[in-house]
């Protein structure tokens, strides 16, 4: 492991996953606000990369190398990143990892290591920012979670299944601070599909090029801004993107539509019209280099802008939408009764 980097003013923001994607932007973000950085992934060159470009816009920034699998290595570079930078006040767990496969052809230690980084990533990323939170008696940490956490669909059955534990963990320890009466917030943002380069690395035991579920595709910078606002807000829960809030609303409504309808629509519509290629790298053990960056293969298709509602706010407006449908029809009714 290394770290690099300077102290200056401003909040010490730590993001797992940064390398990349959604993490490469939230880490942009934080630092084009005044904050102070911490990186962390498993690929050094291209963390030296983003601390230079951070540095060279006027940020602060540090990085440390490390798998996120590793809860020694996440303890270990919280201690080296609040060393560099200061006391940790906001940590953002975005690691993540995925196979597209169906279940039968995925291997076990393939399911292994997609639930290690994706859901014990951010256990361990929990674990590491509360030690040094609970010293300073401050502090917010946001987890990076995602539609699927609500809804699984074929061909993701790991993935859905971390970001699944991801909820019931962060609702735990959600209850455990409030009854410690801790001022640590913990939030989730939920996420849609978003233009990351995921679709171009992850491991694919399936015979097309994989592609992003649904039609709404976002730029990362677009969902970046609302981790930036969860770290303003503090709210218990987000849910970014049209997308999101129907997937959620659509599984609490109509569970069983939702089964058939995702095993019509949701295999084929998860690939793309190329094969997928022989000898084809992943990042699934071992990290791609040449791939690291913000956006992903989708630029022309992703939007822009994106929606975000809190999670309470969103389940309120459907009981009230639901009780205004039931009241209406009580009215019609009595009107065809006399």
């Amino acid at each position: 492991m290394q770290a690099k980097g300077v102290k200056s003013s401003g909040r010490v923001v730590v993001v797992t996953g940064a390398s990349a994607g959604l993490g490469n932007a939230i880490a942009k973000r934080f630092a084009n606000a005044g904050d102070k950085v911490g990186l962390i992934a498993r690929h050094e060159p291209s963390l030296e990369a983003l601390q230079a470009e951070i540095e060279a816009a006027g940020g602060v920034c540090a990085y440390v190398a490390v798998d996120v699998s590793s809860a020694e290595g996440l303890l270990t570079a919280a201690d080296i990143l609040s060393r560099r930078l200061g006391p940790i006040d906001i940590w953002i767990n975005d690691a993540m990892a995925t196979v597209f496969s169906t279940l039968d052809a995925i291997e076990p230690e393939e399911f292994r290591r997609v639930t290690e980084v994706t859901y014990l990533g951010q256990v361990y990323g929990t674990m590491a920012a509360l030690t040094h939170m609970r010293r300073s008696g401050h502090g917010h940490i946001i987890q990076v979670g995602s539609a699927l956490a609500y809804r699984g669909i074929p061909l993701q059955s790991a993935y859905c299944g971390a970001k699944h534990a991801i909820q019931g963990f962060t609702e735990a320890l959600r209850a455990e601070l409030i009854h410690a009466k801790s001022s640590i917030a913990i939030s989730i943002v939920e996420m849609p599909a978003m233009n990351t380069p995921q679709f171009e690395w992850a491991r694919a035991h399936i015979s097309k090029q994989p592609k992003p579920a649904g039609g709404a595709v976002y730029q990362p910078e677009a969902c970046a801004r609302a981790v930036f606002r969860a770290a303003q807000r503090r709210p218990r829960e987000y849910w970014v993107g049209m997308s999101t809030l129907m997937t959620i609303i659509g599984n609490i409504l109509v569970p069983a539509y939702m089964d058939r309808y995702l095993a019509a629509h949701a295999v084929e519509g998860q690939m793309r019209a190329e094969n997928v290629e022989v000898g084809r790298q992943d990042n699934l053990f071992a990290s791609v280099g040449p791939l690291h960056r913000m956006r992903g293969a989708f630029s022309d298709i992703a939007r822009d802008r994106v929606m975000v509602i809190s999670g309470q706010t969103a389940r309120i407006l459907v009981v009230a939408a639901g009780a205004l449908t039931f009241f209406v029809l009580g009215l019609v009714a009595g009107a065809l009764l006399l």
